[in-house]
C-alpha cells in the first residue's frame, strides 16, 4: 500500500497522520498544526489598512473574523468567484458585505490565496522533516454543502438522511471517491490534492471510533452511541452491527453539557424529533427503527477537541490510534479498510 498523507482540517487545527504501511502506527509521523483558515486570517491581519484580493479555492471560513476586521478598518476586498464561495454560497450576500467579485487582481490590491490544501506548504514541511513526498492523500473537512433554495442547515442534514434512507447507513459510504455535487468544499479539497478519498469531518470521527478494535467488536454485539464534539459542530451517530441507525447534529456553541446530554438521551431512544433540534438552531435528528438487540445504545463514546464538555457524564473517551486529536485521520484509514478490505495498519 502507498505512503499516504492524511489530513483532518478543522476550524482551529489541521491534524495530520503520515501513514507508512510498513511501520507500526505509533511510529508514523503526526502533526497538529494551525488550520489553513487561521493561516489565511494571519495573512489578512498582516495586510491591515491595505486592499486585498482573495483568490484560489473554496475553503473553510475560519478567516471571516479577520476579513470583517479588515473591512471595518476601511480596506477594500475583492475576490475571485471560486474563493468567494468560502464566504458564503449566496454571492449577493458576499457582495453586500463589501466584497467585489473580480476574476483578476485589481491594481493596488495584495493577493491572498485561499485553499484547504497547499502543496507548497506541505512540500516545505516534509522536506524540513526529511520525509519523502507521499504517494497518495486522504482528507476530511466539515462541508455544509451548496443547497440553493433552502437553508444550509436543512440541506446538510438532507445528506445525512440520504445516508440512512438510501445508502443503507454503511459508514464507509460516507468516504467519497466521487464527491456529491453539493459538497463543493470537499470537491475543491480533493482537486487541490490531485485526487484521493475525502469525507466530512463528522463521518471521519465515527469511523475513527470504529478504528478501535474493542469498540468495533462491541458494536457488533450491541448498539453504541458515538459523539464528536467539534469546535463548531457536535454530531452523534447510533451504530449497530456495521450500520448507522441514527444521526444527530447541532452547533457546539449553542448547547451546554446538560442540554446535549438530554438530547442524546432522547436520541438513543429514537424520541428526539428533527423539528426540536432544528428549532433550537441545530441541524436535526433522525433515527430509523431501533432494534431491541441494540440494547438502547447505552454505551456512549465521546471524541472531538471539545469533548471535555461531557466530562463527568457516564461516557467513555477513547483515543483511536493512541491520539484523540487524530481520530478523523484514523477514521479515514478505517474507511479505506472497509472500502477495500485491507487492515487497519
Amino acid at each position: 500500500m502507498q505512503r499516504t498523507l492524511i489530513l483532518d482540517i478543522g476550524s482551529g487545527t489541521q491534524d495530520v497522520l503520515y501513514h507508512f504501511p510498513d511501520r507500526e502506527i505509533e511510529n508514523c509521523p503526526k502533526f497538529v498544526l494551525p488550520a489553513p483558515a487561521r493561516q489565511v486570517a494571519r495573512r489578512i491581519r498582516a495586510l491591515a489598512g491595505k486592499n486585498i484580493w482573495l483568490h484560489g479555492r473554496n475553503m473553510g471560513g475560519g478567516f471571516m473574523g479577520a476579513l470583517r476586521e479588515h473591512l471595518a478598518l476601511g480596506g477594500r476586498v475583492a475576490a475571485q468567484t471560486s474563493a468567494a464561495y468560502s464566504m458564503g454560497d449566496d454571492l449577493e450576500r458576499v457582495k453586500n458585505m463589501g466584497v467585489a467579485i473580480m476574476e483578476e487582481c485589481p491594481p493596488d490590491h495584495s493577493p491572498v490565496e485561499l485553499a484547504d490544501y497547499d502543496a507548497a506548504y506541505w512540500r516545505k514541511i516534509l522536506e524540513a522533516a526529511e520525509l519523502p513526498l507521499p504517494d497518495a492523500f486522504m482528507a476530511c473537512a466539515q462541508d455544509h454543502g451548496f443547497h440553493p433554495g433552502e437553508s444550509n442547515r436543512r440541506g446538510r442534514f438532507r445528506l445525512w438522511e440520504q445516508l440512512l434512507l438510501e445508502a443503507g447507513g454503511r459508514p464507509e459510504s460516507m468516504v467519497y471517491t466521487e464527491v456529491p455535487a453539493q459538497l463543493t468544499r470537499l470537491k475543491d479539497l480533493q482537486t487541490s490534492m490531485g485526487g484521493g478519498l475525502v469525507a466530512d469531518s463528522g463521518s471521519a470521527a465515527v469511523l475513527g471510533a470504529l478504528y478501535v478494535p474493542e469498540i468495533e467488536e462491541e458494536c457488533a454485539r450491541r448498539g453504541i452511541c458515538v459523539v464528536n464534539v467539534g469546535n463548531s459542530h457536535t454530531i452523534a451517530f447510533l451504530l449497530f452491527q456495521g450500520r448507522i441507525l441514527g444521526i444527530y447534529e447541532h452547533h457546539t456553541g449553542l448547547v451546554d453539557a446538560d442540554g446535549l446530554w438530554s438530547d442524546l438521551a432522547l436520541f438513543r431512544q429514537g424520541r428526539l424529533p428533527f423539528e426540536q433540534v432544528f428549532a433550537d438552531r441545530g441541524h436535526g435528528s433522525l433515527t430509523l427503527n431501533l432494534p431491541p438487540e441494540a440494547a438502547g445504545f447505552a454505551t456512549t463514546y465521546v471524541l472531538g477537541p471539545r469533548r471535555n464538555m461531557l466530562a463527568g457524564k457516564p461516557a467513555f473517551f477513547p483515543a483511536p490510534g493512541g491520539d484523540m486529536m487524530l481520530a478523523g485521520c484514523f477514521g479515514l484509514l478505517k474507511g479505506r479498510q472497509l472500502l477495500h478490505g485491507s487492515t487497519n495498519n
